[in-house]
């Protein structure tokens, strides 16, 4: 999908389609939403309405893809490794401020 596509839909869309992408991550890992829920330690209905697109927690998704061991699918959402925005504006600016003088001892 492209990501112009994806921003037409509606929140309740994105939770279906999230919650379909679980439960196809579930059944090709060989878990019944029972098991699944007692590997998370969520509930059966956690898991069944976090399929079902009902909702659900942020927790309960992290916990159910961790479980999945599916963290991965977040990535694109982490900030990449590295400086701050903070720290790499700090680090601009010391490049390109003025030298200081070295102050002259004992004269």
């Amino acid at each position: 999908m492209s990501e112009k596509a994806g921003a037409m839909l509606t929140l309740d869309e994105w939770e279906g389609r999230v919650g379909d992408a679980v439960r196809r991550l579930r059944i090709e890992a060989g878990y019944d939403q029972a098991g699944l829920a007692e590997r998370a330690n969520v509930s059966r209905s956690a898991v069944q309405g976090l399929e079902q697109g009902r909702g659900s927690r942020l927790h309960t998704l992290l916990a159910v893809l961790r479980a999945l061991d599916r963290l991965d699918v977040l990535d694109a959402l982490l900030p990449p490794e590295g400086p701050t925005p903070l720290e790499a504006l700090a680090a601009a600016r010391r490049a390109t401020a003025a030298p200081k003088r070295a102050r002259r001892v004992g004269s």
